[in-house]
């Protein structure tokens, strides 16, 4: 057979017909994934439906060589006991006498064919031998050649042929037994013809009868297991959807309980577990609001003594000149920490605005292109600090989105600083692309990287990858942080890759407009396809 081509295959798929039976073919597939009652099912038909055919198969042909050996055996008895008599008749007639000889032949027919026997009906035929002259008829069935030569050897022959039936248009299965009979008149050969009509119906009738039982009994089986598969599926379903429940917070979900059997008791197992885990989940949504209503009390209590210390060095710092040289530095160093202090008080502030759910976007259409440009430019400073370069790559046209850009550029100036922090005084590149549906900005470094596993654990709340190295920046530990709860607002992603020894990236993927589904984004993760400069070894 000639397979289609590939082409062809194309086009019936895409004809009405093939997107119907592709589609019905998914929902079948699908159904039969989601459905554990429907598989048990099958597989109870398919098992069950092979057994009844291999049973059914060897009841029906054992039920029939029976049968058919009976049948033989009574034939054969039958034919021994009519060739004693047929010997006793002929041994009476002389080799010339012809009539004689036909007179006995029909004497012998006749009463070998009324006479009973458990072979049930038959019909005779005598030949003579070596001729072929029918001296006594039977129904005009033409006697096989091959049973026939072995009948002239003198020996008892049986076998399967088609024999007419007088009233019967045409010839019917039956079964021919042949023996050689030696007179003084000469060699005869004698044939009982035993059609196998009966024989033929009791067959069907059992193939019948065993094709219907096994029909019902698959169909009684399949009954059985769908409802007993449904006894057991129906609870687990009950749980999943309860758990379904639980997990969308619907806490005070349960499971019905009826009787005392092993699913009863697995549906109390399951309401304790959802006691003990409402319990758990209430105290520590308790304890996270208690500390959450402590860092923003807290937070803004401490803006006002900040305030009034904020003033206080001010006045210190721009007196310094006329202090000891000890104490100006004090001052200097005070003013420092006095700035990480507040630095460290404002995102305290800003993560208990998310932690409350308060937290909320002032949008407009901007050009991605100024946002990170102005990132850029303020952590220059901090670059040259370093001793790192700011490589940026931008397409030549807009890139316009729908986002606040006060947020946007607070997340690439904490992914730049971060850059710049562990960059080992190596380039930093940020790459800015997009499509029709997404913008994205890489922020790519050269330095330490990142071990297996900290890529996840990156933006955790005060998680430093190294808490041993100096830090320029004075960094909170927060950014990363608010940089993520900052991307998660827009309905965007802020994802990170890194290898020890080959730096890092930082990818912030935005939609287009916020709400909008994202499934992807313009720039790979890794960097391997990015356009970067050469980095010194």
């Amino acid at each position: 057979m000639t397979a289609r081509p590939a082409s062809e295959r194309r086009s019936w798929r895409a004809s009405p017909i093939g997107a119907r039976l592709a589609r019905a073919a998914r929902r079948a597939g699908r159904t039969w994934g989601r459905s554990l009652q429907l598989r048990v099912a099958a597989s109870t038909l398919v098992i069950t439906s092979l057994v009844v055919i291999v049973i059914g198969v060897f009841l029906a042909d054992e039920i029939t060589t029976g049968m058919l050996r009976a049948k033989r055996n009574a034939a054969i008895a039958q034919a021994s006991a009519g060739l004693e008599f047929a010997r006793d008749v002929l041994a009476g007639v002389s080799l010339g006498d012809t009539s004689g000889q036909l007179a006995a032949l029909d004497r012998i027919k006749t009463e070998l064919a009324g006479t009973g026997s458990d072979a049930g009906l038959f019909e005779i035929t005598i030949l003579s031998s070596p001729s072929s002259t029918a001296l006594a008829p039977g129904t005009g069935t033409k006697i096989p050649t091959d049973l026939r030569q072995v009948v002239r050897s003198g020996n008892l022959a049986v076998q399967y042929a088609r024999i007419a039936v007088p009233g019967s248009g045409a010839p019917v299965k039956g079964l021919v037994v042949g023996e050689p009979i030696a007179a003084p008149g000469g060699t005869f050969e004698l044939y009982y013809l035993f059609p196998l009509n009966a024989e033929q119906d009791t067959i069907a009738l059992v193939q019948r009868t065993v094709l219907l039982a096994g029909l019902g009994l698959v169909a009684f089986l399949v009954l059985i297991t769908t409802l007993v598969t449904r006894q057991v599926v129906r609870p687990v379903r009950v749980a999943a959807q309860t758990a379904g429940r639980l997990a969308a917070g619907d806490l005070a979900k349960r499971m019905p309980v009826r009787g005392h059997d092993d699913i009863a008791w697995l549906g109390q197992s399951f309401n304790d577990m959802a006691d003990s885990l409402q319990r758990q989940i209430r105290r520590l949504e308790e304890m996270s609001r208690l500390q959450q209503l402590f860092t923003s009390d807290v937070s803004h209590e401490l803006r006002t003594p900040l305030t009034t210390i904020r003033m206080a060095v001010e006045l210190l710092h721009a007196q310094r000149q006329d202090l000891a040289p000890e104490l100006a530095r004090s001052v200097e160093l005070l003013q420092a920490e006095l700035d990480r202090f507040e630095s460290l008080l404002t995102d305290l502030l800003e993560i208990s605005r998310y932690d409350a759910g308060v937290a909320r976007l002032d949008c407009e259409h901007v050009d991605l292109r100024s946002v990170v440009n102005d990132a850029v430019d303020a952590s220059r400073t901090l670059a040259m600090r370093h001793g790192s370069e700011l490589v940026v790559h931008v397409p030549d046209e807009p890139v316009p989105v729908l986002a606040d850009p006060r947020r946007v550029e607070r997340i690439l100036r904490n992914l730049l600083g971060n850059a710049l922090d562990h960059g080992e005084s190596r380039p930093v590149v940020v790459t800015v692309a997009a499509d029709d549906a997404a913008v994205a900005v890489t922020v790519r470094d050269h330095g330490v990287g990142l071990r297996p596993g900290e890529a996840g654990l990156v933006f955790n709340r005060f998680w430093r990858a190294d808490p041993s190295r100096s830090r320029l920046t004075g960094g909170t530990g927060l950014g990363l942080a608010i940089s993520l709860e900052d991307a998660r607002l827009h309905g965007g992603w802020l994802q990170a890759w890194g290898e020890r020894g080959l730096g890092a990236q930082f990818r912030l993927t935005l939609p287009r407009a916020v709400g909008d589904p994202l499934d992807s984004s313009p720039l790979p993760l890794e960097p391997e396809a990015l356009i970067e400069v050469e980095v010194p070894g």
